[in-house]
Protein backbone atom coordinates (compact mmCIF):
# COMPACT_ATOMS: atom_id res chain seq x y z
CA UNK A 1 0.00 0.00 0.00
CA UNK A 2 1.67 3.21 -1.16
CA UNK A 3 1.29 6.52 0.61
CA UNK A 4 0.48 9.76 -1.18
CA UNK A 5 4.21 10.58 -1.03
CA UNK A 6 5.68 7.22 -2.13
CA UNK A 7 3.35 6.00 -4.90
CA UNK A 8 5.35 6.05 -8.18
CA UNK A 9 2.06 6.59 -10.06
CA UNK A 10 0.85 9.31 -7.73
CA UNK A 11 -1.34 12.16 -8.92
CA UNK A 12 0.64 15.19 -10.11
CA UNK A 13 0.87 18.36 -8.03
CA UNK A 14 -1.85 20.95 -8.59
CA UNK A 15 -1.59 22.73 -11.94
CA UNK A 16 -4.11 25.60 -11.95
CA UNK A 17 -3.74 26.05 -15.71
CA UNK A 18 -5.04 22.50 -16.27
CA UNK A 19 -7.53 22.38 -13.41
CA UNK A 20 -10.49 24.57 -14.31
CA UNK A 21 -13.90 24.95 -12.67
CA UNK A 22 -16.56 23.60 -12.68
CA UNK A 23 -15.01 20.14 -13.18
CA UNK A 24 -11.72 20.59 -11.39
CA UNK A 25 -10.45 22.70 -8.53
CA UNK A 26 -7.14 22.62 -6.70
CA UNK A 27 -4.69 24.97 -5.06
CA UNK A 28 -1.16 24.42 -3.79
CA UNK A 29 -2.06 24.43 -0.10
CA UNK A 30 -5.84 23.99 -0.40
CA UNK A 31 -6.69 27.36 1.12
CA UNK A 32 -7.28 29.41 -2.03
CA UNK A 33 -10.86 30.51 -2.73
CA UNK A 34 -12.32 29.09 -5.98
CA UNK A 35 -12.45 31.69 -8.74
CA UNK A 36 -9.80 33.78 -6.95
CA UNK A 37 -12.53 35.74 -5.21
CA UNK A 38 -11.96 38.00 -2.24
CA UNK A 39 -13.30 36.61 1.06
CA UNK A 40 -15.77 39.49 1.34
CA UNK A 41 -17.35 38.42 -1.98
CA UNK A 42 -17.94 34.87 -0.76
CA UNK A 43 -20.91 33.80 1.35
CA UNK A 44 -20.00 31.72 4.40
CA UNK A 45 -21.50 28.28 3.77
CA UNK A 46 -22.24 25.95 6.68
CA UNK A 47 -22.82 22.25 6.02
CA UNK A 48 -24.64 20.38 8.78
CA UNK A 49 -24.25 16.63 8.29
CA UNK A 50 -25.48 13.58 10.19
CA UNK A 51 -24.03 10.07 10.06
CA UNK A 52 -25.98 6.87 10.63
CA UNK A 53 -29.44 5.34 10.57
CA UNK A 54 -32.53 7.54 10.27
CA UNK A 55 -35.39 6.32 12.46
CA UNK A 56 -37.76 7.02 15.34
CA UNK A 57 -34.79 7.81 17.62
CA UNK A 58 -33.79 10.92 15.68
CA UNK A 59 -36.55 12.01 13.28
CA UNK A 60 -37.92 14.43 15.90
CA UNK A 61 -34.47 16.05 16.23
CA UNK A 62 -34.24 16.59 12.47
CA UNK A 63 -37.73 18.06 12.38
CA UNK A 64 -36.81 20.44 15.19
CA UNK A 65 -33.59 21.65 13.54
CA UNK A 66 -35.00 21.80 10.00
CA UNK A 67 -38.47 23.08 10.85
CA UNK A 68 -39.12 24.83 7.50
CA UNK A 69 -39.24 28.20 9.31
CA UNK A 70 -35.50 28.97 9.23
CA UNK A 71 -34.40 30.41 5.92
CA UNK A 72 -31.21 31.40 4.14
CA UNK A 73 -30.93 35.01 2.88
CA UNK A 74 -32.32 33.93 -0.52
CA UNK A 75 -35.58 32.76 1.06
CA UNK A 76 -34.87 29.01 0.71
CA UNK A 77 -35.17 26.89 3.83
CA UNK A 78 -31.95 25.66 5.43
CA UNK A 79 -30.94 22.13 4.50
CA UNK A 80 -28.63 19.38 5.70
CA UNK A 81 -26.90 16.26 4.38
CA UNK A 82 -27.60 12.79 5.76
CA UNK A 83 -25.07 9.97 5.35
CA UNK A 84 -27.39 7.00 5.80
CA UNK A 85 -26.40 3.52 6.95
CA UNK A 86 -28.81 0.68 6.21
CA UNK A 87 -29.31 -1.10 9.53
CA UNK A 88 -32.24 0.27 11.59
CA UNK A 89 -33.10 2.90 8.95
CA UNK A 90 -36.74 3.79 8.37
CA UNK A 91 -36.84 4.43 4.64
CA UNK A 92 -40.11 6.34 4.63
CA UNK A 93 -38.37 8.88 6.91
CA UNK A 94 -35.50 9.05 4.38
CA UNK A 95 -38.04 9.65 1.62
CA UNK A 96 -39.55 12.48 3.66
CA UNK A 97 -36.18 14.19 4.24
CA UNK A 98 -35.39 13.94 0.53
CA UNK A 99 -38.78 15.38 -0.38
CA UNK A 100 -38.03 18.39 1.84
CA UNK A 101 -34.84 19.08 -0.10
CA UNK A 102 -32.22 17.54 2.20
CA UNK A 103 -29.39 15.62 0.60
CA UNK A 104 -29.21 11.86 1.09
CA UNK A 105 -25.78 10.23 0.79
CA UNK A 106 -24.40 6.80 1.67
CA UNK A 107 -22.61 5.68 4.82
CA UNK A 108 -22.45 1.96 3.86
CA UNK A 109 -24.62 -1.11 4.01
CA UNK A 110 -23.16 -3.04 6.95
CA UNK A 111 -21.24 -0.38 8.92
CA UNK A 112 -18.96 -3.26 10.02
CA UNK A 113 -17.14 -2.37 13.18
CA UNK A 114 -13.81 -3.83 12.10
CA UNK A 115 -11.88 -0.70 11.04
CA UNK A 116 -9.40 -2.74 8.97
CA UNK A 117 -12.26 -3.99 6.81
CA UNK A 118 -12.66 -0.44 5.52
CA UNK A 119 -9.00 0.55 5.37
CA UNK A 120 -8.01 -2.60 3.49
CA UNK A 121 -11.31 -3.12 1.65
CA UNK A 122 -11.19 -4.45 -1.91
CA UNK A 123 -12.84 -2.75 -4.87
CA UNK A 124 -15.71 -5.24 -4.58
CA UNK A 125 -16.13 -4.56 -0.85
CA UNK A 126 -16.52 -0.84 -1.52
CA UNK A 127 -18.81 -1.53 -4.47
CA UNK A 128 -21.14 -3.72 -2.41
CA UNK A 129 -21.10 -1.37 0.58
CA UNK A 130 -21.64 1.97 -1.15
CA UNK A 131 -23.25 1.27 -4.53
CA UNK A 132 -25.27 -1.45 -2.76
CA UNK A 133 -26.44 0.99 -0.10
CA UNK A 134 -27.42 3.49 -2.79
CA UNK A 135 -29.50 0.88 -4.63
CA UNK A 136 -31.38 0.02 -1.44
CA UNK A 137 -32.03 3.68 -0.55
CA UNK A 138 -33.22 4.43 -4.08
CA UNK A 139 -35.55 1.45 -4.01
CA UNK A 140 -36.94 1.68 -0.47
CA UNK A 141 -37.07 5.49 -0.17
CA UNK A 142 -38.21 5.85 -3.79
CA UNK A 143 -35.46 8.33 -4.69
CA UNK A 144 -35.45 8.27 -8.48
CA UNK A 145 -33.70 11.53 -9.38
CA UNK A 146 -30.10 10.26 -9.28
CA UNK A 147 -29.29 12.62 -6.41
CA UNK A 148 -27.42 10.13 -4.18
CA UNK A 149 -23.89 11.02 -5.20
CA UNK A 150 -21.90 11.27 -1.96
CA UNK A 151 -20.04 8.78 0.22
CA UNK A 152 -18.68 8.86 3.76
CA UNK A 153 -16.62 5.94 5.06
CA UNK A 154 -17.61 4.41 8.41
CA UNK A 155 -15.23 5.54 11.18
CA UNK A 156 -13.84 7.88 8.47
CA UNK A 157 -11.64 4.94 7.47
CA UNK A 158 -10.74 6.02 3.96
CA UNK A 159 -10.29 3.08 1.56
CA UNK A 160 -7.42 4.47 -0.53
CA UNK A 161 -7.40 4.19 -4.32
CA UNK A 162 -9.81 1.23 -4.32
CA UNK A 163 -12.59 3.28 -2.76
CA UNK A 164 -12.10 6.11 -5.24
CA UNK A 165 -11.79 3.86 -8.31
CA UNK A 166 -15.13 2.35 -7.38
CA UNK A 167 -16.65 5.81 -6.83
CA UNK A 168 -15.54 7.05 -10.24
CA UNK A 169 -16.87 3.91 -11.98
CA UNK A 170 -20.21 4.21 -10.16
CA UNK A 171 -20.57 7.96 -10.81
CA UNK A 172 -20.32 8.99 -7.18
CA UNK A 173 -19.41 12.69 -7.29
CA UNK A 174 -17.82 13.25 -3.89
CA UNK A 175 -16.36 11.68 -0.78
CA UNK A 176 -16.48 13.31 2.64
CA UNK A 177 -14.24 11.12 4.80
CA UNK A 178 -10.82 12.79 4.62
CA UNK A 179 -9.96 15.13 7.47
CA UNK A 180 -7.62 18.12 7.31
CA UNK A 181 -5.66 18.88 10.46
CA UNK A 182 -6.48 22.03 12.32
CA UNK A 183 -4.45 24.79 10.69
CA UNK A 184 -4.36 28.55 10.67
CA UNK A 185 -6.63 28.67 7.61
CA UNK A 186 -9.21 25.98 6.71
CA UNK A 187 -9.25 24.11 3.40
CA UNK A 188 -11.75 24.42 0.55
CA UNK A 189 -13.21 21.29 -1.11
CA UNK A 190 -10.97 20.06 -3.94
CA UNK A 191 -10.92 17.49 -6.72
CA UNK A 192 -8.60 14.49 -6.64
CA UNK A 193 -7.37 14.80 -10.24
CA UNK A 194 -4.29 16.34 -8.64
CA UNK A 195 -2.49 15.49 -5.45
CA UNK A 196 -4.39 16.33 -2.26
CA UNK A 197 -3.18 19.65 -0.82
CA UNK A 198 -2.72 18.60 2.81
CA UNK A 199 -1.25 15.75 4.83
CA UNK A 200 -3.19 12.51 4.98
CA UNK A 201 -4.61 12.84 8.45
CA UNK A 202 -7.37 10.22 8.46
CA UNK A 203 -8.01 7.45 10.94
CA UNK A 204 -5.72 5.10 9.03
CA UNK A 205 -3.71 7.24 6.68
CA UNK A 206 -4.96 5.36 3.60
CA UNK A 207 -5.69 8.38 1.39
CA UNK A 208 -5.99 8.10 -2.40
CA UNK A 209 -2.59 8.65 -3.99
CA UNK A 210 -3.59 8.42 -7.66
CA UNK A 211 -5.67 10.72 -9.83
CA UNK A 212 -9.46 10.31 -9.51
CA UNK A 213 -12.34 12.33 -11.04
CA UNK A 214 -13.93 12.73 -7.62
CA UNK A 215 -14.47 15.73 -5.33
CA UNK A 216 -13.28 15.65 -1.74
CA UNK A 217 -15.62 17.56 0.56
CA UNK A 218 -12.85 17.70 3.11
CA UNK A 219 -13.64 17.67 6.84
CA UNK A 220 -11.77 20.57 8.42
CA UNK A 221 -11.01 19.87 12.05
CA UNK A 222 -12.66 22.14 14.60
CA UNK A 223 -10.70 24.12 17.17
CA UNK A 224 -12.09 22.86 20.47
CA UNK A 225 -10.18 25.07 22.90
CA UNK A 226 -12.40 26.59 25.54
CA UNK A 227 -10.57 29.91 25.44
CA UNK A 228 -8.75 30.19 22.09
CA UNK A 229 -6.97 33.39 23.14
CA UNK A 230 -5.39 31.72 26.14
CA UNK A 231 -5.43 27.89 26.08
CA UNK A 232 -2.44 26.04 24.68
CA UNK A 233 -3.08 24.26 21.41
CA UNK A 234 -5.12 21.05 21.41
CA UNK A 235 -5.50 18.69 18.47
CA UNK A 236 -8.67 19.47 16.50
CA UNK A 237 -11.72 17.23 16.22
CA UNK A 238 -13.50 16.25 12.99
CA UNK A 239 -16.91 15.16 14.28
CA UNK A 240 -18.46 17.54 16.80
CA UNK A 241 -19.06 14.58 19.13
CA UNK A 242 -15.34 13.74 19.12
CA UNK A 243 -14.60 17.12 20.75
CA UNK A 244 -14.49 15.28 24.06
CA UNK A 245 -13.80 18.35 26.18
CA UNK A 246 -17.19 19.84 25.25
CA UNK A 247 -19.40 18.85 28.19
CA UNK A 248 -21.92 21.68 28.49
CA UNK A 249 -24.22 23.61 26.19
CA UNK A 250 -22.28 26.77 26.92
CA UNK A 251 -19.01 25.16 25.80
CA UNK A 252 -20.73 23.85 22.66
CA UNK A 253 -22.03 27.35 21.87
CA UNK A 254 -18.50 28.76 22.20
CA UNK A 255 -17.15 25.99 19.94
CA UNK A 256 -19.71 26.86 17.25
CA UNK A 257 -19.11 30.61 17.33
CA UNK A 258 -15.33 30.44 17.54
CA UNK A 259 -15.10 28.06 14.57
CA UNK A 260 -17.58 30.12 12.59
CA UNK A 261 -15.37 33.17 13.14
CA UNK A 262 -12.24 31.20 12.19
CA UNK A 263 -13.76 30.44 8.79
CA UNK A 264 -15.65 33.71 8.30
CA UNK A 265 -12.66 35.92 9.12
CA UNK A 266 -10.16 33.97 6.99
CA UNK A 267 -10.92 32.39 3.59
CA UNK A 268 -14.58 31.48 4.21
CA UNK A 269 -14.06 27.81 3.40
CA UNK A 270 -17.34 25.98 4.13
CA UNK A 271 -17.76 25.24 7.84
CA UNK A 272 -18.66 21.58 8.35
CA UNK A 273 -20.61 20.66 11.48
CA UNK A 274 -20.70 16.86 11.48
CA UNK A 275 -22.80 15.00 14.05
CA UNK A 276 -24.16 11.71 15.22
CA UNK A 277 -27.74 12.44 16.23
CA UNK A 278 -27.30 10.57 19.52
CA UNK A 279 -24.78 13.17 20.73
CA UNK A 280 -27.17 16.07 20.13
CA UNK A 281 -29.93 14.10 21.84
CA UNK A 282 -27.77 13.18 24.82
CA UNK A 283 -28.30 16.65 26.34
CA UNK A 284 -31.16 18.98 25.56
CA UNK A 285 -28.80 21.95 26.00
CA UNK A 286 -26.73 20.79 22.98
CA UNK A 287 -29.79 20.82 20.77
CA UNK A 288 -30.90 24.20 22.14
CA UNK A 289 -27.44 25.70 21.53
CA UNK A 290 -27.33 24.44 17.94
CA UNK A 291 -30.75 25.93 17.21
CA UNK A 292 -29.76 29.21 18.89
CA UNK A 293 -26.61 29.31 16.73
CA UNK A 294 -28.59 28.62 13.54
CA UNK A 295 -31.13 31.33 14.39
CA UNK A 296 -28.32 33.80 15.02
CA UNK A 297 -26.62 32.92 11.72
CA UNK A 298 -29.68 33.13 9.48
CA UNK A 299 -30.02 36.80 10.44
CA UNK A 300 -26.73 37.51 8.65
CA UNK A 301 -27.00 38.38 4.98
CA UNK A 302 -23.96 36.37 3.88
CA UNK A 303 -24.34 33.03 5.69
CA UNK A 304 -26.04 30.02 4.08
CA UNK A 305 -26.81 26.56 5.48
CA UNK A 306 -26.44 24.26 2.48
CA UNK A 307 -26.16 20.61 1.54
CA UNK A 308 -22.86 19.23 0.24
CA UNK A 309 -23.92 19.56 -3.39
CA UNK A 310 -26.37 22.44 -3.28
CA UNK A 311 -25.66 24.81 -6.15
Amino acid sequence: MFSVETDPNRAPDCDPTQCILPDCFCSADGTRIPGNLEPTQVPQMITITFNGAINIDNIDLYEEIFNNQRQNPNGCTIRGTFFVSHKYTNYSAVQDLHRKGHEISVFSLTHKDDPQYWTLGSYDDWLAEMAGARLIIERFANITDGSIIGVRAPYLRVGGNKQFEMMADQFFVYDSSITASLGRVPIWPYTLYFRMPHKCNGNSGNCPSRSHPVWEMVMNELDRRDDPTFDESLPGCHMVDSCSNVQTGEQFGRLLRHNFNRHYNSNRAPLGLHFHASWLKSKKEYRDELIKFIEEMVLKQDVYFVTMMQP
